[in-house]
């Protein structure tokens, strides 16, 4: 599977999507609802196949005529999400998993609605597309690979709307590669410390707009709640973080990029990103690591080079990659250099775990 996105031209008719995404959120409020009353009376979830029945009965009353703005398809989507949803919520409260139900959303902050097959056409026009009724233009900056099988409609914080193609495809390419394997090691200074030494910085890219988005929500403070300067305001701070997104994810897919094409075998360490958040704090929103783990793994197989992850107690960290001897008084983190009591070897802390990191990534490959 292969998903592209493409940005529509601004246009008045883009309000027609607007406010068929609005009935989907509207939509989406009123199954939760269901869900919510019915796991009240009976202590289960509500059966998706019923709530679909009643929802198409639903469309025959005049107060509901809402669910006629998007298409039944778009329904489905939507009834079929929030099953999964219950299922995962229930399947945690048997294995005693804290976890908390779907809850509604604000209307304005819905973003989508996922058509199938039908309710869209693709015209041969190039850069067009009809949703319903309407005819849109899109920027088309590549052509479309595969068979098409889902159609997202995706608005972000600033009114802009994104279509996504979801397409299924033939075998991945697979690139001529060197044949090295590396080891990575994720660091707060360095986004990346490498086995063999080509470190990757990290940008911190909030750390570079912090003043910009003091001065913008010093600016949304002062407006008067219900102004039109306050939207205004509202739209600048938007616009800034959606900057700092883009700028992130420009950044993790070059690198992304550089590294399949270069490496044959690449291995990193399992996060725990909760703890990390924890402990550190806006920096590691910062650096999306999560991100990046996603975005290495997709072009890995898409490329043919292979991702291991280590175990996250795995203790890089505290054996020296030179002898083995392990070292409990490396698990302070303020010891950032140490030596080992039986060679003699003195390590860089991230170093030496990115050297461990690929010496058990290489095991656990050709196990």
């Amino acid at each position: 599977m292969r998903t592209y996105r493409f940005k529509l031209y601004n246009s008045k008719r883009n309000r027609k999507l607007h406010k068929q995404i609005n009935a989907a959120g509207l939509v989406y409020n009123h199954c939760i609802a269901l869900h919510k009353r019915y796991y009240r009376l009976f202590g289960k979830s509500l059966n998706m196949y019923q709530l679909q029945k009643h929802l198409t009965k639903l469309k025959e009353i005049s107060k509901f005529a809402y669910l006629k703005e998007i298409g039944s398809q778009a329904v489905q989507d939507i009834t079929q999400r929030i099953d999964r949803a219950y299922k995962l919520f229930f399947r945690n409260l048997k294995h005693k998993i804290r976890t908390a139900p779907p809850s509604f959303k604000k209307i304005r902050k819905y973003k989508s609605f996922t058509l199938k097959q039908a309710g869209w056409k693709l015209n041969e026009a190039g850069n067009s597309i009809t949703i319903g009724r309407e005819r849109y233009r899109y920027v088309k900056s590549r052509e479309i690979n595969g068979k098409v099988k889902t159609l997202t409609v995706k608005r972000d914080a600033l009114g802009d709307i994104y279509l996504y193609f979801v397409c299924e495809t033939s075998d991945p390419e697979v690139l001529v590669r060197t044949g090295k394997s590396v080891g990575f090691d994720f660091g707060l200074k360095m986004f990346l410390n490498a086995s063999d030494g080509n470190d990757i910085d990290s940008p911190l890219f909030f750390r570079q707009n912090a003043n910009a988005i003091k001065r913008a929500n010093r600016n949304l403070s002062r407006k008067v709640k219900g102004s039109n300067n306050r939207k205004k305001a509202k739209l600048a701070l938007a616009r800034l973080y959606k900057k700092i997104a883009n700028q992130r994810d420009n950044f993790h897919w070059q690198t992304v990029n550089n590294l399949v094409g270069e490496y044959a075998l690449i291995c990193i360490e399992d996060l725990n990103l909760k703890a990390m958040q924890r402990k550190f704090g806006r920096k590691i929103s910062d650096l999306g690591f999560a991100g990046f783990v996603n975005k290495l793994k997709y072009k890995a197989h898409r490329t043919g080079a292979s991702v291991v992850e280590i175990d996250r107690f795995y203790p890089s960290s505290q054996l020296c990659s030179d002898c083995g001897y392990q070292n409990t008084e490396t698990k302070n983190l303020k010891i950032r250099e140490w030596t080992c009591p039986k060679c003699g070897s003195t390590h860089n802390r991230d170093r030496n775990a990115s050297i461990n990191i690929e010496r058990e990534g290489k095991r656990i490959f050709l196990a």
